[in-house]
This record gives structure tokens, C-alpha cells and sequence, in this order.
């Protein structure tokens, strides 16, 4: 058992004999009244997203998870397919358990953290928090807009549409956020 004010977010938590993944915690003391936290947490069975709130002096029953490297193999329909890299093992996780961020910036042999629980079942997925990917189709930026710092659309060559600078050409490889799926900066 681990109390309110110690849980962080990629904990893995059981309420009412259901497992939770935390994504989001937030520690709030009013001016009046006790402290509580505000929790964001994702079912592991339905994928479902919750919030609540706590009193900071609840308890909570905490499940430890096994973060695993896995290497991405290749995709077939809805199903994509990982390898752990130590034990050469194979597993399919859905497109939605994913996420369309993750599906749509992943490239073969990209590595990613998978949490499993005891029973060795994938709970949550995380992807690396920056990508390098290739520019395969944008406009040509026109002489003289570059100034003004707008920006176009870019396809990468995972098939993801990302904003990119005016200035950027085909070719480039490109730095990518996978938490927000936004440009960083040009790599070459």
C-alpha cells in the first residue's frame, strides 16, 4: 500500500479490483481545507479514462510493472508486432491499444517500452519522447514566406502529417515530439 501524496505518474494502481494505469497526477492544497489529488487514470482491460479525486491521506494497493524494451517487427491489418530484444519473443498489440499518435509516427525496428504486469500482460505502451523521421512529401516553400515564420504540412515517411517550417525541403529528417506529434527541429 502506498499513500495519496506518493504516487506518480506510470504507476500502475488497483481500485475496486480493477487495474489503473496513472497518467496524470496533480497535488492541489486549497487555501481552505485539506489537500487532495486529482488522478487521470487509464483502465488496462477497456482502455477507459477516468478522473478522480482523492483525499491526500487515502491508501492505495500499487502493482508493480515490468518495463520491456521491444523492437517494432512490422504490422499486419490492425496487429502490430514487437520483439523483445533479450528473449528474441514475439507479441501483436492492437492499433488501439497503441494510440493513433504511436501508430502513426512508429517505423520498423523503433524501439518502445512496453509495461507488463505479472502474468506478463501488456498494460501500457510508451513510446521514446523523440523520433527522427524523414520529410517525403511538402511544398516547395516560396521565396520571401520564410520570413514571416509560417509553416505547411509535411508528410513523413511513416505516413503522419506534421507542421513544419516554410524552409524545410523533401529529404529532411526532422526531430519529432511523439507526445504532442509536432516538429523540433531539423536533424540534416
Amino acid at each position: 500500500m502506498i499513500g495519496a501524496t506518493e504516487v506518480k505518474p506510470g504507476m500502475a494502481l488497483r481500485l475496486e479490483n480493477q487495474l489503473f494505469y496513472v497518467t496524470q497526477y496533480q497535488h492541489v492544497k486549497p487555501g481552505k481545507g485539506g489537500a487532495f489529488i486529482r488522478l487521470k487514470l487509464k483502465n488496462a482491460e477497456t482502455g477507459a479514462v477516468l478522473d478522480r479525486t482523492y483525499r491526500a491521506s487515502e491508501k492505495f494497493d500499487q502493482v508493480r510493472l515490468e518495463r520491456t524494451k521491444m523492437q517494432y517487427l512490422y504490422n499486419a491489418g490492425d496487429e502490430y508486432h514487437f520483439m523483445n530484444e533479450e528473449t528474441f519473443e514475439q507479441i501483436a498489440l492492437h492499433k488501439d491499444f497503441l494510440g493513433d499518435t504511436a501508430v502513426s509516427l512508429l517505423k520498423e525496428e523503433m524501439n518502445i517500452d512496453v509495461l507488463m504486469n505479472e502474468e506478463g500482460k501488456a498494460i501500457t505502451c510508451e513510446m521514446p519522447n523523440f523520433v527522427e523521421l524523414k520529410v517525403v512529401q511538402t511544398d516547395p516553400g516560396v521565396k520571401g514566406d520564410t520570413a514571416s515564420g509560417g509553416t505547411k504540412p509535411a508528410t513523413l515517411e511513416t505516413g503522419a502529417v506534421v507542421q513544419v517550417p516554410l524552409f524545410l525541403e523533401e529529404g529532411t529528417v526532422i526531430k519529432v515530439d511523439t507526445r504532442s506529434c509536432s516538429y523540433v527541429e531539423r536533424v540534416s
